[in-house]
């Protein structure tokens, strides 16, 4: 009876330790599917996203898959365990040129966008994408380019606005005349115009000369050099018969 027993005892252990093990089977040879969109900037950051079982294959913005030496970029995707099932699309930065390429699945290159696009399927296989290439330096230096060209004409517009408020300003005033000042506010832009002619010229002149040389009415300036006249600003000294208008001295 007891070598019956132990033997029965034996047996349910040996079961017990079966069944572990074939419970403990699944997650060791598990096999994964994915479903995924891989994307890489011109900085060498990969994002993967999409549906997939593997617990490290989604990243976003990661450089755990690209190495640069000199000109040259390398990608390398490589899982070693068994897919079921993959496909994926694999979307290059603009202006790449490839090199060299090895993809399990592999089905083919097209363009869009700008862009090269790599597409692949497969299954009861490893998944492994790699891929060689390089940057068009200048597809790269066209953004900045395009920077750069909006810079200067920011610069150019505040320039240009710049030197026309400066001419503005040296129209309103206060003008500056040897030993004393002699301020614009309040006047019109005819009376400002007359004022600085007679600035620049340094001596008396005739209504006649200040029509012809502004291209002013008669009596817009007739009308103007008397509204200057009460201000101040001007004397009227009539010689003959004609009127020479000067700056009034303080």
């Amino acid at each position: 009876m007891d070598k019956i027993r132990r033997t029965h005892q034996l047996s349910i252990v040996l079961f017990v330790l079966l069944l572990i093990f074939i419970l403990c089977i699944p997650p060791v040879c598990s096999e994964y599917y994915a479903d995924i969109n891989i994307s890489v900037d011109g900085s060498g950051f990969v994002s993967i996203e999409g549906r997939t079982n593997h617990p490290n294959l989604l990243v976003d913005n990661s450089e755990l898959y690209t190495y640069k030496s000199q000109s040259f970029w390398l990608l390398n995707i490589t899982k070693n365990e068994v897919f079921s099932d993959y496909i994926y699309s694999l979307t290059l930065p603009q202006g790449s040129t490839i090199n060299y390429i090895r993809s399990s699945g592999f089905r083919g290159i097209e363009e869009k966008s700008g862009s090269l696009v790599i597409t692949g399927s497969g299954g009861n296989e490893s998944l492994s994408i790699v891929v060689q290439y390089q940057l068009n330096e200048r597809s790269l230096d066209f953004n900045v380019l395009i920077v750069l060209g909006v810079l200067i004409f920011v610069l150019i517009v505040f320039l240009v606005f710049f030197v026309i408020q400066s001419k503005k300003k040296k129209l309103v005033g206060p003008v500056k005349k040897s030993d004393y000042v002699i301020s614009f506010r309040g006047l019109t832009e005819r009376q400002k115009q007359i004022m600085n002619l007679l600035i620049e010229v340094k001596r008396p002149l005739t209504q006649i000369e200040i029509e012809k040389e502004l291209g002013i009415p008669k009596s817009a300036v007739s009308r103007n050099v008397h509204s200057l006249e009460l201000k101040g600003l001007v004397e009227i000294e009539k010689v003959g018969m004609s009127n020479f208008i000067r700056l009034k001295k303080p």
